[in-house]
């Protein structure tokens, strides 16, 4: 297994959408964006994808980049949104 599927937060106001390239914050390709849109419940755009294992750890920062310039993004972890509903 060499890459694994994380959850980005961006840290602009700036939708990231799917194909957008992942890069590390030295320059190189480090994976790529699956899907992305704003997330009406947070109020911050959020997307998934794929990165290498090195990337995959919660808190680290990428680039994405969208119309060719880089939007930064932090990975953390998934659901975005905890569940708060009651199961009785």
């Amino acid at each position: 297994m060499t890459r694994k599927r994380v959850g980005l937060i961006a840290l602009e106001r700036v939708p990231v959408r799917d194909h957008s390239a992942l890069h590390a914050l030295t320059g190189e390709v480090i994976g790529e964006v699956t899907s992305g849109l704003l997330g009406p419940s947070i109020n911050q755009p959020v997307a998934m994808g794929y990165v290498g294992l090195e990337f995959a750890t919660i808190g680290t920062q990428v680039n994405a980049m969208v119309r060719g310039k880089p939007v930064l993004m932090q990975v953390c972890a998934m659901p975005f949104v905890a569940n708060n509903y009651f199961r009785g």
